[in-house]
């Protein structure tokens, strides 16, 4: 069983930068590829971000290129997901998501497991 937790998520104003968190427990962190997607109220879930099980690899949603980059810590099973000039359009659940036997994905049904999500509210 994996179990994947949220945190960082809040309230900012347009213009402001938050720092997402994902810690992953329970299977061999090292070799899976994360995700980050997320979903606004009445809205489908979308992805935002992929990465590879190195760090190497990544793919990005074209709303969020060049403001949001994601990262990994293997060693201490973290994956983050630094998000710059935040726009009202971010505001939404964010949930990190992890699946194995996969490079990178944008694909909701590639990944195995989900976390509970963390809110994102971007407002002035």
């Amino acid at each position: 069983q994996v179990q994947l937790v949220e945190s960082g998520g809040g309230s900012v104003q347009p213009g402001g930068s938050l720092r997402l968190s994902c810690a992953a427990s329970g299977r061999t962190f090292s070799r899976s590829a994360m995700g980050w997607f997320r979903q606004a109220p009445g809205k489908e879930r979308e992805f935002v971000v992929s990465i590879n099980w190195s760090g190497g690899n990544t793919i990005y949603a074209d709303s969020v290129k060049g403001r949001f980059t994601v990262s990994r810590d293997n060693p201490k099973n973290m994956v983050y997901l630094q998000m710059n000039s935040l726009k009202p359009e971010d505001t939404a659940v964010y949930y990190c998501a992890a699946g194995w036997d996969l490079s990178v994905s944008s694909r909701g049904n590639a990944y195995s497991y989900w976390g509970q999500g963390t809110q994102v509210t971007v407002s002035s």
